[in-house]
């Protein structure tokens, strides 16, 4: 009995150390067109560190990822033991049907605990694949990490937390980029291995065929520091020129955004829509213009640090979550504070 119950000790030994070795969380890392690490990407290296496991890092794209790979590099200290860099002409456009296959075979070879992407258009198109492919239930736009198991999103837009535990043996994550603060690179010096993937990729399902992308010299709205955002209540595109105006102010800083409302009305293209349906932001300073606040959109900004509401309705919903509010007419305010702020 004794001998058995040694032999099963060995036998558990083994197995946890089998598993051990196993263990890890991959991060799916998403390059931008000039071959710079995209900003949530930094977010979701915050959160992968939280899990307290080795992280390995894949880049994928047709060009210029070794420098994606070298700005990532800096980020030792967090972890990161491997980059594996993926480069074919086939990763262009980053179509799920060519690049879900590699991160599955990669998978494969390595058994991560973990897979880990930031919410955006270009994870939210390739981790619920993956997820299917792996049987396992993705867990979308996670605000916490709890431990391995436990992680907390938001529901209801954004009106309730969720505290759920996934018993699923790899947990596919993505990160919702406000709630977590960007990663900052070491101070000191380290190496990370770099590794290239054999990645003949061959895709027959799916086709690019073209992207329109609005230009503009002013930032993103996910990485923009201030946000002058416009409702139904400029009552035309013309208006909007109001608020470009005033971002025109700030170069380099500030841009333009605007409530589901006013995309609708057809005021202003839907890449600048914020809310639970649009892009969810967390600027420096949130100027909310015109807009009543409703539900749908104050999920997508809720975590800015400062939030200022300018409205001719005392009782719209939008100041009961501001930290500054004005009542008033826009079409006098606005010019006003242009002229102000140009004196400035």
């Amino acid at each position: 009995m004794m001998l058995h119950s040694r032999h099963f000790l060995n036998r558990l030994a083994t197995s946890t150390i089998h598993s051990r070795c196993f263990a890890g969380t991959l991060v799916l890392a998403e390059q931008v067109d000039n071959g710079k690490l995209a900003p949530v990407t930094l977010n979701t290296l915050t959160a992968a560190s939280q899990l307290k496991q080795d992280v390995d890092c894949v880049i994928f794209g047709s060009e210029k990822t070794n420098e994606t790979a070298n700005e990532l590099q800096k980020f030792n200290n967090l972890n990161i033991k491997r980059i594996f860099v993926a480069e074919n002409a086939a990763f262009k456009n980053l179509l799920s049907e060519s690049v879900t296959p590699a991160l599955l075979d990669l998978q494969k070879k390595n058994n991560y605990t973990h897979i880990l992407g930031g919410s955006s258009t270009f994870t939210k198109s390739i981790l619920p694949r993956l997820a299917a492919l792996l049987d396992v239930q993705p867990i979308s736009d996670i605000t916490k990490v709890i431990d391995k198991d436990q992680f907390m999103r938001l529901i209801y837009a954004g009106n309730a937390i969720l505290k759920l535990k996934s018993n699923d043996p790899i947990k596919i994550l993505t990160v919702r980029g406000t709630a977590f603060e960007a990663a900052k690179p070491a101070t000191g010096s380290g190496e990370v291995k770099v590794e290239k993937l054999d990645s003949s990729v061959k895709n027959d399902l799916s086709e690019f065929v073209t992207r329109q992308v609005q230009q503009s010299e002013r930032p993103e709205l996910p990485s923009a520091r201030i946000i002058f955002s416009g409702g139904r209540a400029l009552k035309s595109k013309e208006n909007f020129k109001l608020l470009y105006d005033l971002a025109d102010l700030f170069p380099g800083q500030a841009t333009v955004g605007a409530s589901r409302a006013a995309v609708d009305a057809g005021y202003c293209p839907n890449d600048l829509q914020i809310g639970q349906t649009g892009k969810i932001v967390a600027p420096e300073l949130y100027i909310a213009i015109g807009i009543s606040g409703a539900i749908q959109h104050i999920a997508g900004m809720k975590d800015s640090k400062v939030i200022v509401a300018i409205n001719k309705d005392g009782d719209a919903p939008i100041f009961s979550i501001a930290d500054y509010g004005l009542t008033g007419d826009l079409f006098k305010i606005l010019p006003e504070l242009t002229e102000k702020l140009k004196k400035k």
